[in-house]
């Protein structure tokens, strides 16, 4: 199906206050992301009429207009060209809309900006890893043994792909340090090597820091001995909060540098005094102190789903999706990753790939439900969207449209989410957040998550079939007595 980009873009234009009122405009897979002088001046109603415009919301000070994936950058081009504006990045939209963020947004939005761009690596390593497992996994296909077992010749395959797999964990620290460095203003193959000095081989592995300081098997902790200054000879794999605090002090000794050393010496001594200064900050304050607190925020986190598995469960999916709504669920990327470091498994991602399902079946639900052809349009291919992992278009150009296929997505997700708690499904790594998750699942976990993924599936469907048809009905009687 074509599609008018040019006039689309116009309507767009007109009903978010015309050229004068856009600072700077980007866009995203899904979404046009603009800053606006003056939010009030969008017609709301009226652009939810606009072919293509699946939702729009503000967020962080930015407003966002959920267009989908292939055709949002289409109408960014024309956008950009009858607006006479420049294009930007989405890191300049987002700057120019910090003016207006608290401090709880400016955080959240440190970890999003930190983390989308090495997202794409985390996944892969996720799948990877996933794959790997399903190799490995005793009795997943064949009765007590793996398919390593039975072809052994797999061996070789395996070997590689866990090392692909890994590669990702091991060096986690050096792809955040490059996209913290970025985030915060520094130079990013500082922050590249700040990273890579915390995984260092001469360090101990962080695996095994557990074993050594409690002096298991006469293992003991090594140190660095600095005129009786003794640091921990520890690495950091796999760990977030360190990194990404070096890196902010790494940040700040750099730019009090370059403005105090003569330009002729940047060169040689910008870079060797931000690393040394913020090297030794890092292993011997920084590292230490903001593993502790990882491990302490870890520890806590499970602690509540020990102590009610059931009510952690129920109000996480209820209320992962609204937290989507607001940007805030990009913070449990960071969790995730700590828990698959310090628990050796994630329990908070499983639920993730369930409420995106849970959104993704209401919004099919409303595609068999739906009259017009744009309506059961929107709807699938916002479903599929978000059985893999994207919910933005089917919680925004749907769900959220109708509101009660949304609550259902809401139930089914907290029902799936309390079901796999039940049984401690815990997830190996971070990959596709929807229907292909069962692949980043720990093999013995799968099918429990199978029978959650169903529950996410069954549940969202037939409320939403159920209360959203008698409201369409009900809609439909109301035109019909006023036409």
């Amino acid at each position: 199906m074509s599609h008018d980009y040019r006039r689309i873009a116009a309507q767009i234009l007109e009903n978010i206050g015309g050229a004068d009122n856009i600072r700077q405009a980007a866009h995203c897979i899904t979404r046009l992301r603009i800053s606006l002088k003056d939010e009030s001046l969008v017609r709301q109603q009226d652009l939810r009429q606009v072919a293509l415009v699946k939702g729009q919301f503000s967020n962080a000070g930015v407003f966002q207009i959920v267009i989908g994936s292939g055709d949002v950058d289409r109408v960014y081009a024309e956008l950009v060209s009858q607006a006479g504006i420049a294009r930007a990045t989405i890191a300049d939209v987002k700057a120019s809309g910090d003016q207006r963020q608290n401090r709880l947004q400016q955080l959240v939005k440190v970890f999003s900006d930190v983390f989308m761009p090495i997202l794409p690596a985390i996944i892969v390593a996720g799948l990877l890893m996933g794959v790997n497992n399903l190799l490995g996994a005793k009795g997943m296909f064949l009765a007590n043994q793996s398919l390593l077992d039975a072809y052994p010749g797999l061996s070789g395959l395996w070997g590689l792909i866990n090392m692909m797999a890994n590669t990702s964990f091991v060096f986690l620290p050096a792809l955040v340090g490059w996209s913290a460095a970025k985030r915060f203003g520094g130079s990013e193959i500082l922050g590249i090597v700040l990273g890579l000095l915390l995984v260092h081989p001469d360090l101990l592995n962080a695996w095994n820091y557990g074993k050594a300081a409690a002096g298991l098997d006469g293992a003991a902790l090594p140190y660095f001995d600095i005129f009786g200054l003794k640091i921990e000879k520890v690495g950091y794999q796999g760990q977030i909060l360190p990194i990404l605090a070096a890196t902010w002090v790494m940040c700040r000794v750099e730019q009090w540098l370059r403005p105090r050393v003569p330009n002729a010496a940047q060169l040689l001594m910008v870079p060797i005094a931000t690393i040394v200064v913020s090297g030794v900050l890092a292993l011997a304050v920084i590292g230490p102190l903001a593993r502790h607190l990882g491990i302490a925020v870890t520890d806590a986190l499970v602690y509540v789903f020990n102590l009610a598995p059931w009510l952690g469960a129920l109000l996480f999916g209820a209320l992962y999706a609204p937290l989507v709504l607001t940007g805030m669920h990009h913070m449990f990327i960071a969790v995730d990753l700590q828990l698959i470091a310090n628990q050796g498994g994630t329990f908070i991602w499983p639920m993730i790939a369930l409420s995106n399902i849970a959104q993704g079946s209401a919004a099919l639900a409303m595609f068999w439900l739906a009259n017009s052809a744009n309506e059961k349009s929107m709807a699938s291919t916002s479903a599929v969207s978000a059985f893999f992992g994207i919910t933005e278009p089917a919680m925004f150009g749907v769900n959220l449209r109708y509101k009660l296929p949304f609550y259902a997505a809401l139930a089914g997700s907290a029902c799936a989410a309390m079901l796999i708690t039940a049984g401690q499904v815990k997830a190996s790594a971070i990959g596709v957040g929807g229907l292909p998750a069962f692949i980043s699942i720990i093999p013995q976990h799968i099918p429990l998550f199978l029978a959650g993924t169903l529950v996410a599936l069954v549940v969202p469907f037939g409320l939403t079939w159920l209360l959203a048809r008698r409201q369409l009905a009900a809609a439909g009687q109301e035109a019909a007595r006023h036409a």
